[in-house]
């Protein structure tokens, strides 16, 4: 039957076909022409130009001043590189943060009974959040490349909370381990040590990391892969090495990865692009792990500082201090931070009063943390698989996501940067 449709479809069609036209005189090929008109370009609107007219697109450039982009630049003629071991400025101990007081606080920030390690601990920011370990109760492991400095450290911490805290039945335990960040063999060496001195680990502050201002042409290839070995394979290997640890144990715990503002935005006016990528690298590490782990309970989180005055900030300012007003231009405190204050964050994050807080795109900007929340629809008794992002800071509502994208339970913490630009 169908192929007799097919074959009555066939013969109508060639009856309908008309007659072949008389074939056409063979026309000589001609060049396809386009008519247009055109004039030359000029400026006849000069007339009407004023200043603002200067200062966009239609102007040249700096036409309207020499302040064209002068505070969204680098700067190739600033140049600094990370200084030699002996030439490091050593960081000494805060004072009057660590005593015995009558304050009331939440009991979920104490570390009683808990094993910390920090690598990068004899200086800088990670010797202050050592110091915050050892002042919430924290055993502490200090880690570094340079072990000398690192016992010295771990000494004035003690005596630090020993002067602070007279007569105290309980003293810290702070031990000084060496390790070469970069190189698993020596991140395993230096675990190990540190389990034969403490027994266990429960927590990771991985502080230890570097910054050199060169523009990415004249940049040495050596100096890069060193920066990326301490900054972005030392997170990496021993933050794996203390989860693989703490999963023999079947033990939860947190970690903390120090990353940078620098991972989220471009410095100015320093040229620094490896260190903000390396950053950025830290950055959406924490956020992998976080999810990759989190069946294991255990928590990763970031804090990614802006300009902190360390020993060493205040050294690269002295030798250049027009960076300073240009740094604290930008800031809308007009303030840079003192290591101090990221005390109460590193604990907050290390402690169980952040259980509910494991971050997978968190960073800390120049204008502060927000808090998110997500929550279910199906709480809410809407539409269940969804989830809403709420910031409890500023309220602001950041829409619905699909629930498959959240792994978790129903409710899901996470610090972000704040929406307003």
């Amino acid at each position: 039957m169908f192929r007799l449709n097919v074959a009555r479809q066939f013969v109508r069609a060639a009856r309908m076909q008309p007659a072949l036209a008389a074939p056409r005189a063979i026309q000589p090929a001609a060049a396809p022409v386009r008519m247009f008109s055109s004039s030359p370009f000029s400026r006849k609107d000069d007339y009407n130009r004023d200043d603002v007219d200067a200062a966009t697109t239609a102007g040249e450039p700096g036409e309207s001043g020499a302040h064209e982009g002068q505070y969204a630049r680098t700067q190739d003629s600033i140049r600094v590189e990370y200084p030699e071991e002996e030439d490091l400025p050593r960081s000494q101990p805060v004072q009057g943060r660590g005593g015995v007081h009558d304050k009331r606080t939440l009991g979920s920030f104490s570390l009683e009974g808990r094993v910390a390690v920090v690598t990068g601990g004899a200086r800088g920011l990670g010797f202050v959040m050592a110091q915050a370990l050892v002042t919430s109760g924290a055993d502490v492991a200090i880690v570094d490349m340079n072990k000398d400095e690192g016992q010295l450290s771990a000494k004035s911490l003690i005596d630090t909370f020993k002067a602070e805290n007279p007569g105290s039945s309980k003293i810290p335990k702070v031990t000084a381990h060496f390790c070469d960040v970069s190189s698993p063999t020596s991140v395993n060496q230096s675990l190990t040590e540190i389990l034969k001195e403490h027994d266990k680990v429960d927590h990771l502050v991985t502080s230890a990391g570097f910054t050199e201002n060169y523009d990415a042409i004249s940049y040495p290839h050596d100096r890069m892969q060193k920066l990326w070995g301490v900054n972005v394979d030392g997170t990496y290997l021993y933050a794996v090495a203390v989860a693989k640890h703490l999963m023999s144990r079947n033990s939860p715990g947190s970690i903390v990865m120090i990353g940078s503002m620098s991972g989220a935005i471009v410095n100015v006016p320093q040229p620094q692009a490896p260190y903000n990528a390396a950053k950025a690298a830290v950055r959406h590490l924490a956020s992998s792990l976080a999810v990759e782990w989190a069946s294991a309970g255990i928590r990763v989180n970031c804090i990614s500082p802006g300009y902190m005055l360390t020993a060493l900030t205040k050294k690269i300012l002295d030798d250049n201090p027009e960076l300073q007003k240009q740094w604290t231009s930008l800031i809308p405190v007009g303030k840079m931070g003192r290591p101090e204050d990221l005390m109460g964050a590193v604990t907050f994050l290390i402690s169980d009063a952040s259980l509910y807080v494991t971050v997978r795109c968190g960073s800390a900007r120049r204008r502060g943390l927000h808090l998110h929340v997500s929550v279910d629809r199906a709480m809410s008794r809407r539409v269940p698989g969804v989830r809403k992002i709420v910031c409890l800071i500023c309220e602001a509502s950041l829409g619905w996501r699909n629930r498959e994208s959240w792994p978790g339970s129903q409710l899901k913490w996470s610090l972000k940067p704040a929406h307003v630009q």
